[in-house]
């Protein structure tokens, strides 16, 4: 493990793997080096590309530096970048393609981007229950309650209520998603108001006009109607972007399905 100093100060961890091309990824919720897709993803990506993942601030060994906004996140990508070196491309997944996109809009992402399933809500087309689940969140946070948090989370973005009871049994699972419970409210920063069912805000329109380079937008192939009418609105507003299908796979995407897609966009069909 390894440390970036961000522009507020905030250290964080992040690692590095393999030998190549520059690449860092940044997970959605809950996610960190030690806990969800983002080590597989690298490994399997390592015997071409050197790939750094990293903790997102208030997680695992990143500090939380107060009080939080989006731009501090961008400048945080922006801190791993520069440790990085040179102009690494980069991938971000649900709520980290958010703040890949936030990134690129801000010219931090100098080369590549990739992003998968960017959760917004857009035009009527999805409709989260409770409507007013960021506020019951901050509420549970603001009382203490992080289980209560997280369950609302999870069963919002669409994991059944078994699923949920099954997720409490596991001593790998619940403690590392209660223990980032706190920064749910981060990810609803960076996403903006783009969860409420609507169109895109005047702001998410202002970003996605500001990125340029190569861009592009993937979506899994059974991910639901709602899902990729969001991915194929955010590739229409990004100029010269394009949307790829991966068959399969949903917003659980698995490294396996994932790892041969990037390579061929990073690399040009390069394998290894």
């Amino acid at each position: 493990m390894k440390q970036a100093r961000s522009a507020d100060g905030t250290s964080l961890a992040y690692e590095t793997v393999g030998e190549g091309p520059a690449l860092v990824l940044v997970d959605g919720a809950f996610c960190g080096r030690t806990f969800g897709p983002a080590r597989e993803l690298a490994e399997r990506l390592a015997p071409r590309m050197r790939v750094t993942f990293y903790d997102r601030r208030g997680r695992g060994g990143s500090e939380d530096t107060q009080s939080y906004t989006p731009e501090r996140e961008v400048e945080d990508l922006k801190a791993i970048c520069r440790a990085v070196g040179g102009q690494p491309k980069v991938f971000g997944t649900s709520s980290g393609a958010a703040l890949v996109l936030r990134a690129a809009a801000a010219g931090v992402c100098e080369s590549e981007v990739v992003v998968f399933e960017p959760p917004f809500y857009l035009d009527g087309t999805h409709q989260p229950t409770p409507a007013d689940f960021r506020e019951r969140i901050a509420a549970h946070l603001e009382a203490g309650r992080r289980d209560a948090a997280v369950k609302l989370f999870l069963r919002v973005v669409g994991v059944p209520g078994f699923g949920v009871f099954m997720m409490r049994l596991f001593p790998n699972i619940w403690p590392k998603l209660r223990a980032a419970a706190h920064t749910l409210p981060y990810d609803f920063g960076v996403m903006g108001d783009t969860q409420r069912g609507e169109a895109l805000p005047e702001e998410w329109l202002a970003l996605l006009a500001r990125i340029s380079g190569r861009s592009k937008v993937l979506v899994g192939g059974k991910s639901p109607d709602w899902m990729r009418h969001t991915c194929e609105t955010v590739a229409a507003k990004v100029s010269g972007a394009s949307l790829g299908v991966i068959p399969g796979q949903t917003h659980t995407i698995s490294a396996k399905a994932l790892a041969p897609v990037l390579r061929d966009e990073f690399l040009g069909g390069a394998h290894g």
